[in-house]
């Protein structure tokens, strides 16, 4: 078989195992991404060549730039390295017709209401919601659903751009704001209760690895009061992690997945203990869940999602390797210091520390689920007194 060509589009720094994997493969891998990504740590050893586009590019004129690309270079595969990117990605491959996620399964996995309509077609537990459309069902809904609410961007990442509206007078000074962009918006039964992902591989439309964790808090209270991102394995006996797995199952069943790594998040409801399916993304969880993955499994994402690219370009089998089920803890913070000193965070069980300015993080590992329970609460506690920074929201999701 000739050399497998593969085009990584990124919006962000992130997918460096995935390239490194491809390059180790045999693969000739050029990546697209933006000019002020251009000094940032990419694998340039494993890169054929590195393009540059403008985030204010359209989607027609990047489909004419890859069209370009593709006179001389023969692409196998277009692969998508961040949420943005997934549509974009889709959309190349449609002008192109190859292999991979089109438009229409790309809407599941970008667009908030596309998944939630899907998800309540297959019978599968969601907020209550209402497309931000109909003025009159939006009055009906307000009245059947109790407040609050929260008002969310059909394709945003993450909580970026959600807003938390009280009162249905709150709601319409919010839409009067949003003129002719109304219908990109949804409003959604306001659900309190844990907040879970599971992250999962899928192989030929069978979930083949997934594992789930809970957030210390909901990301949308971090994003918009601060404090300390973290995330914890949920035990991988007990009830509530069977369950995780098999509402993403259903999920990722009804989206029609084939094939990639998937990110998915779910609530537990305070009033009936169901879950609830909040959203689901076809990319690496961000943040560095993935390390945290690592660490608990040995299975680092980035790299079997290139592993399952290359079997199916290739028409080979694929297997996932084979997992520990260690429990884990991942902690973030905005740090006051330039470079914060974590020395004292010494527990053999800490496998991983951030090296970022102005920012403090670490993960923990252990067969022993008590002692990275205990580990992590009291190490929580000691990044909020001793590093954490509080900055309003951006528009940008966490790397």
């Amino acid at each position: 078989m000739s050399r497998l060509t593969v085009l990584c589009v990124a919006s962000y720094f992130k997918g460096t195992r995935f390239i490194e994997e491809c390059h180790h493969q045999g693969c000739r891998v050029f990546l697209l991404t933006r000019p002020d990504l251009a000094d940032h740590p990419w694998p340039r050893e494993c890169l054929e060549e590195v393009f540059f586009l403008p985030e204010v590019v359209s989607r027609d004129e990047a489909i004419k730039a890859v069209s370009f690309l593709a006179r001389n270079h023969e692409l196998d595969r277009i692969v998508p390295l961040d949420d943005y990117d997934v549509e974009l990605a889709a959309a190349m491959r449609e002008h192109m017709r190859l292999p991979g996620m089109g438009d229409t399964t790309a809407r599941f996995f970008r667009d908030k209401l596309a998944m939630r309509v899907q998800c309540r077609q297959a019978g599968i537990c969601c907020p209550r919601f209402e497309h931000v459309l109909n003025h009159g069902r939006l009055h009906r809904f307000m009245e059947e659903v109790p407040g609050p609410w929260v008002l969310k961007p059909r394709s945003e990442a993450g909580a970026v751009g959600i807003r938390r509206v009280q009162e249905p007078s709150a709601f319409w000074d919010l839409v009067e704001t949003l003129a002719d962009q109304q219908s990109h918006y949804l409003l959604e039964e306001f659900v309190t209760g844990p907040v879970f992902h599971v992250d999962s591989l899928v192989w030929e439309g069978e979930v083949v690895f997934a594992v789930a964790h809970r957030y210390l808090r909901p990301p949308f209270e971090v994003w918009n009061h601060g404090g300390v991102f973290g995330t914890r394995t949920v035990t991988p006996t007990s009830p509530l992690q069977a369950d995780l797995l098999q509402a993403n199952h259903r999920v990722l069943g009804a989206m029609g997945l084939v094939r990639g790594a998937t990110h998915a998040e779910f609530i537990q409801s305070e009033k009936d203990g169901r879950l609830h399916f909040l959203e689901v993304a076809a990319r690496v969880g961000g943040a560095h869940i993935d390390d945290l993955v690592e660490a608990c499994t040995g299975v680092n994402l980035w790299q079997e999602w290139a592993r399952i690219e290359l079997a199916s370009a290739r028409r080979e089998d694929y297997q996932i390797p084979g997992a520990r089920h260690d429990c884990g803890g991942l902690m973030i913070c905005l740090a006051r210091q330039e470079t914060p000193d974590l020395a004292g965070f010494d527990a053999p069980e800490v496998v991983w520390k951030l090296n970022r300015t102005h920012h403090a993080g670490l993960i923990l590992s252990s067969p022993d689920c008590q002692r990275v329970e205990s580990l992590f609460s009291g190490y929580v506690g000691r990044f909020e007194r001793d590093f954490l920074a509080v900055c309003p929201p951006t528009d940008k999701p966490l790397a």
